[in-house]
């Protein structure tokens, strides 16, 4: 029954709770200027989300395993499917070809980092804060 446990869980066995990560849901054009003048004076990351996409989970999961809380910055979440306007006037504001999943680190007005895929699990946002 071994497979089994895994897949059910054992009884008498507690799970493990997932982190949950202090997310600004992105879903307005508005927001990008909102985005555009806090980081000014505070680090605004966006994370860009296909609902559709496999990999997209995958790296959301290990990016929200190895998120450090202490950041100061904003966390932003876009599901790309459900607000495709506002990801394309990502690309055309912040001059970064469209990609899911995508990172992107915002700093005085501009993206000073992004990156996609795999990387972003691999990213030490501190470098960009």
């Amino acid at each position: 029954m071994g497979i089994f446990d895994s897949v059910f869980g054992k009884k008498g066995k507690t799970n493990t709770e997932k982190k949950e990560l202090p997310w600004i849901p992105l879903e307005s054009l508005e927001q990008l200027k909102t985005i555009r003048e806090r980081s000014n004076s505070r680090a605004q990351i966006i994370y860009k989300h296909s609902s559709t996409c496999g990999i997209s989970r995958m790296v959301l999961n290990m990016f929200t395993d190895g998120y450090d809380m202490d950041l100061d910055a904003d966390l932003y979440f876009l599901t790309i499917q459900r607000f495709r306007d506002v990801s394309n006037a990502i690309e055309e504001q912040f001059d970064v070809r469209h990609e899911s999943p995508q990172l992107l680190v915002v700093k005085d007005g501009t993206v000073v980092f992004h990156t996609s895929h795999g990387a972003i699990s691999d990213t030490d946002l501190t470098k960009y804060l």
